[in-house]
């Protein structure tokens, strides 16, 4: 038995923002959206892998989640990490679109990053390993 990530969280001031964010600036498509009271199972995933890894479009439902999420942007801490092919390419990409980074693509040495704010309270990192 081999354990593997299906779905990850990642937590969003508004729910219809994110989707809005996530699916017209990133590029995911929608996978579920399904009614649970006054939020949704609102997943995403990779065009390039439907059957992929799904992330979670999660609301802010107790106040220790936003306290969490607001102390990780205050630090520039990323809440995730995605992975791309050319991290100056999609840098590249998404600011034409209008995305906003926090930090331009940055060599590391064992890997490239660039961070961004999804406009939903989280800083996301895009990361290529050399």
């Amino acid at each position: 038995m081999s354990l593997k990530v299906v779905v990850t969280s990642v937590l969003v001031r508004d729910q219809e923002k994110a989707l809005r964010f996530y699916t017209e600036k990133l590029g995911f498509v929608k996978k579920h959206d399904v009614p649970t009271g006054e939020a949704r199972w609102l997943t995403v995933v990779s065009p390039d892998r439907p059957d992929g890894c799904e992330v979670l479009l999660e609301p802010l439902g107790i106040p220790e989640a936003k306290t969490w999420q607001n102390a990780l942007h205050a630090q520039g801490i990323p809440s995730t990490s995605f992975g791309v092919d050319d991290v100056d390419k999609e840098h590249e990409r998404l600011t034409k679109l209008g995305v906003k980074f926090t930090m331009p693509p940055t060599d590391l040495g064992a890997v490239t990053i660039a961070v961004f704010d999804d406009t939903c309270g989280n800083l996301i990192q895009i990361a290529k390993p050399k």
